[in-house]
């Protein structure tokens, strides 16, 4: 990590030590320090960008909302993480602030910050920067902005499918989600960030969810034929989709041209304002239903009706966002909140997923509350199909084991 460039805001002389040394026992070593918000400003002005802004709240003059708000307007921080020792809704209530204001907040973190928690937020910033693209760098590739509609629709074949495995707290695998990715054949690999405003722009997102849809199916189907069993799917669908009267007899169609039993598919519905849906368009999700098909409501909590929705539409899965689960180890008031959004969907017979596992803390914090579904990056990352049978193949009763016990 010492590539790393930190700035670190902090008017107790100690805790400014300390912080410094953790960052130094963690490979960072071009650390930036300030005791006051003025001074932090006047720093990023000499020394310019920094990777990771790490921000108290309370001090003495202008308090650390001000180096927030300069950060988004300045660019300055690639990433912030707020510490305090506020109380932890106001502490929460300030990365929701940030992230409105377009930063992207690794971590919220009362006092005392310990290395473990520094190191993980520091793992989690780099696997950002590993796996992602920030939309603002699509100007890197002109190739793509200058494209066209219809010479972005020629390039659906590129856009492959990877698979995110899904498993129970006894570690066994119950699914996958599927996850769109761009194989540019001179840009390499790209995510949906770096690619999704040009789908929109376009309006191709129809036709990127059933391609998705599509390929998902295949792969269900070729493991079926190795197995005997076909895999669970989870398909993520662009709300626009539902509103169509013709989708459900569509993903029977597809359904029916792959050989895949309905009950293997899982089809992810987004909290979108303005998508209610009339009568025929319900009737097409409960056709869908009755024939065996999921439907689960994704990014549970996030959205302005999500409760509202679970009581109008067929759910038959909840999934919570990471928003909730990372740092609930830590966190008393996310354990609540995961804890009773498990309580609910048990009373309403859903079936939990959980993402964003990303820690043993958060994974252990999870089995306490209860047995949901979970995915993250400490169970597996995304990956294409092929290493996907292979991550399979070694994952022998022992493994699975070592982490139902973890």
């Amino acid at each position: 990590m010492h590539s790393l460039k930190v700035l670190i805001l902090e008017d107790h002389p100690f805790q400014l030590m300390a912080l410094h040394q953790m960052l130094n026992a963690n490979g960072v070593f071009d650390v930036l320090t300030a005791e006051s918000v003025e001074s932090a400003c006047q720093t990023l002005s000499r020394r310019g960008r920094v990777d990771i802004a790490i921000c108290d709240l309370q001090m003495e003059g202008a308090d650390g909302l001000a180096l927030i708000r300069h950060l988004a307007e300045s660019g300055l921080a690639a990433a912030v993480v707020i510490l305090s020792a506020a109380e932890p809704c106001v502490i929460d209530s300030v990365g929701v602030l940030a992230r409105q204001l377009g930063l992207n907040v690794l971590g919220c973190v009362p006092k005392p910050a310990t290395s473990l928690v520094l190191h993980q937020l520091l793992r989690r910033y780099l696997e950002q920067e590993n796996s992602t693209r920030a939309p603002a760098e699509l100007p890197v590739y002109p190739q793509l902005l200058n494209l066209t509609a219809s010479e972005l629709a020629q390039c659906k074949d590129q856009w492959v499918v990877h698979y995110q495995p899904q498993v129970n707290c006894d570690g066994k695998l119950v699914g996958t989600e599927a996850l769109v990715r761009w194989q540019h054949p001179t840009l390499g690999l790209l995510t949906p960030a770096q690619f999704f405003p040009l789908i929109e722009r376009a309006g191709l997102f129809d036709t990127l969810t059933w391609h998705v849809l599509d390929q998902a199916l295949a792969f269900s189907a070729q493991f079926q034929t190795r197995t005997g069993a076909a895999l669970p799917v989870a398909v993520n669908i662009a709300p626009q989709l539902l509103q169509r009267d013709d989708f459900h007899d569509q993903v029977k169609a597809a359904l029916q041209r792959h050989a895949v039993p309905a009950s293997a598919l899982t089809l992810e519905m987004i909290e979108t304002a303005g998508s209610a849906l009339n009568e025929e368009q319900l009737e097409g999700l409960l056709h869908l239903r009755i024939l065996g098909c999921q439907l689960s409501i994704d990014d549970f909590g996030t959205g302005v009706s999500n409760v509202q929705r679970l009581l109008e539409l067929p759910f038959s899965e909840l999934k919570l966002p990471s928003e909730f689960v990372r740092g609930m180890a830590q966190d008393g008031r996310k354990a609540a909140v995961v804890a009773g959004a498990l309580i609910m969907a048990r009373r309403m017979n859903l079936n939990v997923v959980v993402e964003g596992v990303e820690t043993l803390d958060d994974l252990l914090a999870i089995k306490d509350l209860g047995h949901p579904v979970m995915q993250g990056y400490f169970i597996a990352r995304p990956m294409p199909g092929a290493q996907l049978l292979d991550w399979i193949a070694t994952r022998t009763s022992a493994g699975f084991k070592q982490l139902a016990t973890a």
